[in-house]
């Protein structure tokens, strides 16, 4: 094991890596359940989708273990299966069988631009100071994730300002206002002990902190009444389920799926830039979570950025976590899930000093288990592993430090990226904004030649990806 994962020269321990990729995937099991109740909406049996999420999660987080040796976790991604069930399926009027053909493409395209060095020369085309404020805005991403997890805040809808959905989703206007909430519910108050433990335990440098306090908040809530244990009774359909997966397995490639998605003539172009917004939208959250997490921690450090440049085939850690993250996509398509991806909660077990794919392999025995564990899975509250998420956030954050906010050229883009990313829920968003207004300022600067070729290109992609969403829309 030392031998394989290379513990020492990372600077951890077996012990470590186990509570690490345990806080990961506790960080991230919501998605088990999540992911069934949104792409159930369009047809897919929720057994399968359940199975699919399971099965894609513990492939991609393998591979990205045992091929990359780098902590990080994969599954469906939140938002690109939103975008899948909402835009794909309700609104261009796609099969569910369609729409996972579509999937699975992306991830060939993805293999092909990793293969093809296309993916690193896009971080190596990624200024200092944007580095910076990817990580940066990470951090607040993650920590805002973590208080809405929290169930810490709510939001005043005008009338006349959202729209309801047939599915009962409602999408609300920019007059959306977000407010603090009364501290009159016992999760609420479930959620303010647990941040207050997790400072604590955090102060005072108690290892396995995160871990301590995801277990803590967990048994908290029970006498409070937030964590019911009776659903610890309760099973998970297994044979259903598997009986569910025939459905899907393979549908994405079958008659229905890969088979009609071309047959139409008019439909093509649609097809295209769909495929063309799936795949720019994943691969921009991946290369965000690497940048902003495996700089700021080490997991990718000096040797290994090298490497990335200057080698052929994969010989960083980077290539092979890319080329992981690629596979895993195709791989879900095929059972029967949205786009698998790089989760940012594995930020989660690096802050709980995961180093080494020992964390992942942890994290992926773990989504293994939970085909059977369900409902112990399931009563660990989003109260508990919210904290986490807002303590990592504050650690990531440091990143901003290496920006030098006086000087405007600087401060400009890595605003962007660090605010949007957040405030629209969107890693790749954020790399957008910070991308456009990047050129925005060196063009007024007269510089326009120092902005490296590929990020004209990569720029001029996101403006496009934003003008074919909002005609598909």
């Amino acid at each position: 094991m030392e031998k394989f994962f290379k513990l020492k020269e990372n600077g951890t321990t077996v012990s470590t890596e186990i509570v690490a990729g345990i806080t990961t995937f506790f960080a991230m099991a919501y998605i088990i359940f999540v992911n069934p109740q949104m792409l159930s909406q369009t047809g897919i049996p929720f057994g399968a989708v359940f199975l699919a999420t399971i099965i894609a999660s513990v492939a991609g987080t393998l591979v990205m273990a045992l091929f990359a040796n780098v902590p990080y976790a994969q599954a469906p991604g939140m938002g690109l299966n939103a975008f899948f069930t909402y835009t794909v399926v309700f609104l261009l009027g796609f099969s569910w069988k369609e729409a996972l053909a579509m999937v699975f493409l992306c991830g060939l395209i993805n293999i092909l631009i990793t293969v093809t060095k296309v993916r690193k020369l896009i971080i190596k085309a990624i200024p200092s100071s944007l580095q910076s404020a990817i990580g940066g805005g990470i951090g607040i991403f993650i920590a805002y994730l973590g208080i809405k997890n929290a169930g810490l805040l709510k939001f005043t809808l005008d009338p006349g300002t959202y729209t309801a959905l047939d599915s009962g989703t409602v999408i609300g206007g920019s007059s959306a206002v977000p407010a603090l909430v009364d501290f009159d519910n016992k999760a609420v108050i479930l959620s303010i002990i647990a941040i207050a433990l997790f400072v604590i335990l955090l102060v005072l440098k108690v290892k396995g902190a995160i871990l301590i306090g995801i277990a803590a908040t967990t048994i908290i809530g029970i006498p409070l009444g937030v964590v019911n244990v009776s659903d610890l009774s309760g099973t998970t359909g297994l044979g259903e389920s598997f009986s569910q997966l025939g459905t899907t397995f393979g549908a994405a490639l079958g008659a229905d799926g890969l088979g009609s998605l071309f047959s139409d003539a008019s439909r093509i172009p649609l097809v295209l830039m769909t495929i063309f917004a799936f795949s720019l939208s994943d691969t921009f959250d991946t290369i965000g979570t690497f940048v902003g997490t495996g700089k700021r921690t080490g997991i990718f450090d000096a040797a290994d950025e090298k490497a990335l440049q200057e080698g052929t085939g994969f010989k960083s850690k980077m290539d092979k976590a890319l080329f992981a993250d690629s596979v895993a996509t195709s791989i879900g398509a095929i059972f029967g899930t949205s786009n698998t991806t790089t989760y940012v909660e594995s930020a989660a077990g690096i802050g709980a000093g995961g180093r080494t794919g020992l964390t992942s392999v942890v994290t992926s025995l773990l989504f293994l288990l939970s085909i059977f564990l369900g409902p112990i899975v399931n009563i660990v509250p989003p109260q508990a592993t919210a904290p986490a998420l807002i303590a990592v956030g504050i650690m990531m954050m440091s990143s901003f430090k290496e920006i030098n906010w006086a000087d405007l050229d600087e401060a400009i883009p890595a605003f962007f990226a660090s605010i949007f990313m957040a405030f629209c829920y969107s890693i790749s968003y954020g790399i957008a904004a910070g991308f456009i207004f990047y050129c925005i300022v060196k063009i007024c600067k007269g510089e326009a030649k120092k902005i490296h070729p590929i990020l004209w290109v990569v720029t001029g992609l996101f403006v496009l990806n934003f003008i074919v969403l909002a005609v598909i829309q």
